[in-house]
Parts: C-alpha cells; sequence; structure tokens
C-alpha cells in the first residue's frame, strides 16, 4: 500500500477522461495549424489555450500536472514545459525555466552570469541566451530532421504520422500565483512568434475561471484561445478512495470510526487532499503494524491461518487480554471458558475458526451497506448521510438500526412512489450479486422474487375490487347530525375503520420488502466491535493520527529551546524541570532569559544576563572582574541567538525604544 503508487493509480484512474479530452484538444489545436486554411480559423495571433479547473486541493495537483506532462510527451510531444509562480517572479525568469526545459540546456540571463552557469551546470556543455527567437531557431532545426524509420514500414504512432511539426506545450501549474505583469509581458512575447513557433498552453486553476479575467486585460486574453475543461471534485476523488481501500473485504487492515473521522476531518477542514488521506491511511497501517503484535493475523486468510498456528506464548497470552475475546469467552459455557484460558491448542484451534468468521463478516457487511445506502442516499434531507463515509461512521459507532435517523430513513422510504422504489430495489440486487459471500446467496434470489411480485401487481389490482367501496364512510352521518354525542360517535367509528382497514397489496408488497432489507441491516451490520479479535484488523489510536497530521510547529520549537536534550540527547543538557543547563545552545539561553521579560525587553539586560549565565558554562570564576564580562564572542554569539528568535516568530524589533524588542508569545500552546 505505498502511497506514491496507489495514490498515482487512483488519480490516473480518476482523471482519465480529463488527460484524454486534454490530449485530444493539443492533437485537435495541432492538426489545425498544419491545414491550409488555419488562418481563416484562428488568427495567428492567436495560442490555444486550455483552462484547467483542478479545484483547492493543491497538494494533488502536482500529480496531475505529471501524469498529463508524461502522457504528452508519450502521444502528442516531445516539448512539454511545466512552470510554476514560485521560479518564476520576474519576466527573464519565467523564460529562462521555459527555455532551460524545452531545450535542456543552460540559459543565459544576462552576460555575467553565463559564465558561472557553464560551470556549475553538469547536464550540458554549451549555453544559449535568453530570447524566443533562440528557441524558434532551435525547434526549426529539430523539426527539419527526418524521422528515423524503416522505409516501406508504417508508424505505430498516429501523432508521427500527423505531425512532422509537433506543439510546444508550456503548463502553468498553479495560475494564480504568477505575478499578472510577468504573465503579460510573457504572453505577448509569445503571441508575435506563434506563426514561427506553434505554442500551446495550458493554465491550472485551482479556484474559479475568472482568474484569467482578473489577471489578463481583455488586450491580452483576446490573443488566446482559450477552452475549459473541469476535473472532478475533490470529494468524488476521497469517495473513490474510499470505496477502493476502506469500503472493501480484500484490503484487511481496518480503521475504527474515530480514526476514519480524523482523517475526513483533515481532508475536509485542511486541504482536500486526497493524497495527504492516503498518507494518512499509510501512518495508520504502518502503526498498527508497528504497535499491535497480533497484527500479524491482519493479512490474507491462508497465511493468516498459517500464523495462528505459529503464535508465541505471550502473543497468545494478549489474545486472551483482548476486551473482544474476553466478550467472547464470557458467552461461553463453563468447560469451555476454562479451555480457552488454559489449553494454548485450543485457543489456537478456536482462533482459526474466528479469523475465518471475521473474514466472512467483511464479506457481507460492505454488500449490505451500499443496499442500505442506496435505498437512503436519495431521501430528502439525508437522514443517515448524502456520501456513504457518512453511513459507513454511524455503522461503525454502533447498531445502525437503533439510531433515530434509521429509523426516520425507513418511513421515509415507505412513502417513495413504486416506480422509484422498485428502481431503487433493483440496484440493491445488483450490489448482492457481486457479492462473493456464501450467505449472500440467497439475499438477490430473494428480492427478484420481491421485484416480480412487484411487476404482476398492477395487473392483479385491476382484477381485485377496491376495499374503500365497500366500507361505509362515517362522513356522510357528519352531514346529518351535528349534536356533540353523535359527533364523537362518529370520530370513534372513524377511528375504528381506519384502524381495521386492510392494507393495498402494494402496501404488504412494499413493507415486506422493506421488512427484508431491515433484517439483512440486522443481521450484517453489527459494528465491528461486536466481532471476536477485531483489534487484530482494526487500527483504533486516533490520538496517534492527529498527533502527526495536525502538527503543532510551535509547540515543537518551544520544547526543543525549553529542553534541548529531549532532542540532542547529551546528557550534559540534562536539568530539572523548568531549567535549561549552562551548557545548552545559545538559542536555548535566551529563549529561557526572554521568558523571564515583560512585553519589552532591554538588549543590553537581556545581553548581560545572557554574558553571565555563558560564563558560569565556561567555569570561570565567579569571584573574577572578568566573570559576566562581554566580549566580541559573546556579543556575537548574543547578536545570532536574537536573530534566530526573531526568525522564529518569539520577538520582534519596535519603534518605541531603539535599544528594546517586542516579546511575541506569552504562556504555553
Amino acid at each position: 500500500m505505498a502511497t506514491s503508487s496507489v495514490s498515482k493509480v487512483l488519480q490516473d484512474e480518476l482523471n482519465r477522461t480529463i488527460l484524454d479530452s486534454l490530449l485530444d484538444f493539443t492533437r485537435k489545436c495541432s492538426s489545425t495549424r498544419q491545414n491550409s486554411d488555419w488562418a481563416s480559423q484562428m488568427r495567428a495571433s492567436e495560442i490555444p489555450t486550455a483552462a484547467l479547473m483542478l479545484g483547492v486541493n493543491v497538494p494533488d495537483h502536482d500529480m496531475t500536472f505529471q501524469s498529463l506532462s508524461d502522457m504528452l510527451k508519450q502521444s502528442v510531444s516531445p516539448h512539454v514545459a511545466s512552470v510554476q509562480a514560485k521560479e518564476c517572479g520576474a519576466l527573464k525568469h519565467l523564460m529562462k525555466k521555459v527555455l532551460e526545459r524545452l531545450m535542456d540546456t543552460v540559459v543565459v540571463v544576462d552576460d555575467e552570469d553565463e559564465e558561472e552557469n557553464v560551470e556549475t551546470s553538469p547536464r550540458v556543455h554549451r549555453s544559449v541566451h535568453c530570447s524566443l527567437g533562440i528557441l524558434c531557431d532551435w525547434y526549426t532545426a529539430r523539426t527539419k530532421k527526418s524521422p528515423t524509420g524503416t522505409p516501406g514500414k508504417k508508424r505505430s504512432s498516429q501523432v508521427r504520422d500527423e505531425q512532422q511539426q509537433p506543439p510546444v506545450v508550456i503548463i502553468f501549474k498553479d495560475l494564480e500565483a504568477f505575478n499578472p505583469r510577468v504573465l503579460q509581458d510573457f504572453i505577448l512575447i509569445c503571441s508575435q512568434y506563434i506563426d514561427r513557433l506553434p505554442l500551446t498552453f495550458i493554465f491550472g486553476i485551482a479556484t474559479s475561471p475568472s482568474t484569467i479575467q482578473h489577471m489578463l486585460p481583455h488586450s491580452v486574453s483576446s490573443l488566446l484561445c482559450i477552452e475549459l475543461f473541469q476535473s472532478l471534485s475533490c470529494t468524488q476523488h476521497l469517495a473513490t478512495v474510499i470505496d477502493k481501500l476502506i469500503l472493501t473485504s480484500h484490503i484487511h487492515f481496518k480503521l475504527n470510526g474515530k480514526v476514519m473521522q480524523v482523517l475526513i476531518g483533515v481532508f475536509l477542514y485542511h486541504d482536500f487532499s486526497v493524497r495527504n488521506f492516503i498518507k494518512g491511511l499509510q501512518l495508520a497501517l504502518l502503526e498498527h503494524f508497528h504497535s499491535q503484535p497480533l497484527s500479524v493475523l491482519c493479512c490474507k486468510k491462508k497465511q493468516a491461518l498459517f500464523n495462528v498456528t505459529q503464535l508465541s506464548k505471550p502473543n497468545l497470552d494478549r489474545i486472551r487480554q483482548l476486551p473482544s475475546f474476553k466478550r467472547y469467552v464470557e458467552k461461553q459455557e463453563a468447560q469451555e471458558q476454562v479451555n480457552l484460558m488454559t489449553d494454548d491448542s485450543h485457543l489456537k484451534e478456536v482462533c482459526q475458526q474466528l479469523i475465518k468468521d471475521l473474514r466472512k463478516y467483511h464479506k457481507n457487511y460492505y454488500p449490505i451497506l451500499r443496499c442500505l445506502h442506496t435505498l437512503t442516499s436519495s431521501l430528502p434531507r439525508y437522514p443517515l448521510g448524502k456520501q456513504i463515509r457518512e453511513l459507513y461512521l454511524i455503522c461503525l459507532a454502533k447498531n445502525v438500526w437503533e439510531n433515530e435517523d434509521y429509523q426516520s430513513a425507513m418511513k421515509l422510504v415507505k412513502m417513495l412512489a413504486k416506480g422509484e422504489l422498485v428502481s431503487l430495489l433493483q440496484k440493491c440486487v445488483e450490489i448482492l450479486q457481486l457479492s462473493k459471500s456464501k450467505k449472500m446467496k440467497n439475499a438477490p434470489v430473494q428480492l427478484e422474487e420481491l421485484l416480480a411480485k412487484f411487476k404482476q401487481l398492477d395487473t392483479a389490482t385491476e382484477m381485485t375490487p377496491t376495499v374503500e367501496a365497500s366500507i361505509p364512510s362515517p362522513i356522510k352521518n357528519l352531514q346529518k347530525k351535528t349534536d356533540l354525542f353523535q359527533l364523537q360517535k362518529t370520530l370513534l367509528e372513524m377511528n375504528e375503520s381506519r384502524r381495521a382497514k386492510r392494507l393495498s397489496p402494494f402496501e404488504n408488497l412494499r413493507n415486506e420488502a422493506l421488512e427484508f432489507i431491515d433484517n439483512l441491516v440486522k443481521s450484517h451490520l453489527s459494528p465491528p466491535e461486536s466481532q471476536p479479535l477485531y483489534e487484530v484488523c482494526y487500527y483504533s489510536s486516533s490520538a496517534t493520527v492527529r498527533r502527526h497530521l495536525n502538527a503543532t510547529p510551535r509547540t515543537s520549537i518551544q520544547a526543543a529551546l525549553s529542553n534541548p536534550y529531549y532532542y540532542l540527547q547529551n546528557d550534559s543538557l540534562k536539568s530539572e524541570d523548568g531549567t535549561v543547563s549552562n551548557s545548552a545552545p545559545d538559542i536555548c539561553i535566551a529563549y529561557k532569559l526572554h521568558l523571564e521579560c515583560g512585553r519589552l525587553i532591554n538588549l543590553y539586560d537581556w545581553l548581560e544576563a545572557y554574558s553571565t549565565v555563558v560564563s558560569a558554562a565556561e567555569g570561570n570564576d565567579q569571584d573574577s572582574e572578568n566573570f559576566g564580562k562581554v566580549d566580541e564572542v559573546k556579543h556575537a554569539r548574543f547578536i545570532r541567538a536574537v536573530s534566530e528568535l526573531e526568525f522564529l516568530g518569539f520577538i520582534k524589533s519596535t519603534k518605541q525604544k531603539t535599544d528594546h524588542v517586542a516579546r511575541l508569545t506569552w504562556g504555553g500552546c
């Protein structure tokens, strides 16, 4: 379950449609340029531009652009360059990066840098000046070279047949972060060379298509022929990842409800990054196998059963201490309890059966979960959640059928029209048919029989007279009699008639179908904690995951400055609580002294105190005249420590007093 490979494969599958559309767009632009009526279809100064809407999940964009760049180089053009705003602060830097990545050579921005660049670059032995004219000459020379190949053989790539002049694709990964002026000047320059250089731009946009209008005036945007491409939302990506990696019985490692809530919370309230969500899964996986000795049973069935037979005495004792196993033992007869707690061989046999039961539990659990989600996800107000992850969290917490929202959902399902209910039940049949569990074989068959009865229902109702016609209506009596006694009597009769009213055939069949679904839910959707040995597969330390994912840099920095021994592991730095050793690094001493000051810190007093502490650390005689005296070395060390504290954000200079600094942090985190 490597983060990079799994994340890349899933994201490539999710972005397959949008990436294929971009490839078609670049091919179409390239082939259109080579037509004789190119000038009539597009002005010579227009640059084909794809505006790719990727959403705010910025950490996932690098992987998407890497896949796009690789696919473009393989099937469209070898001339692809990707640039980011942080490396293109000025126009000359943007031009330099584009030329270097297209020409694979050193590009000199000005004459004085040429010698340095040639010496420091291990890739090439020559350099060129930064100019699009140089790029045009290079491109012309490259495209004039005839492609190698055996005469008479058909070329394997359609691209080679069509494109003697492949496009030059420039990808702007984070358009919003670019300097608008730099981008405008670059587009204006490129438009002057469009007749010599078949340029194509791809803009990576995280927010809105209107970003282009805000960054580029009409005089510049009119030079672009823009086509919009919309990728899937990050929540759709997350739903696919959860479906592929969590809601499956093929992967035996599982997360409990609290850990799932932490990972989803980080996704929804921090970065919307699917890549980081998968990193969280990997972190939980590593922590589980590192901290749980019984995780050797969390593997494929045959291997797990073999590992049970190889369990050592300490691991068998750990099984006996598991809360789920203790509950299992309490339900057994007295003699069986004794055997489980004393006989290791018998315990291994029972554990093998419990591992098999846990595998069957997961095989039955997820199809029923999807069926329940199918029935309830389209209901108004989403009583059990719109996304399956919301329903999954409810099922992990407790018996879902005891939840009030479940009862409300079942009542709303009863109010669905016949056609909608039949359609949902048909989807449930398709889900259950995909299950390989033996217990699930009869479930789709029984549901199909119920669906067949629904189809026969219309014909049956036409042949059967309605029940309401044979029941006398008490409402007519209300129109004749108006006294209070008769009114009360009539109302009681109406209430009794409603109770005695027979249900219609559709209502009977609907109740039967929903009762069947309800029985499946009660049989297979019990929470994992109810299963013996569930701790073998389920990771439950949400605090550990939260501590790793929700980093608190200020707390870590303060801990390092207050107790340097924690990180450096130097015995000379050991000290009592609340104190810092005299031999601690300079920044730790300065930090400790600054905690004793108020809002404004006198630099001279701070320096004097620092010099006294350092003199004691050096072993100088406290009675000597030079003890605590500030020399040049101590002064320089102090200045460096103060500068580091300012860089870390603990102090800042102030205009109130020139020889003071202001303190910025107070107390702990």
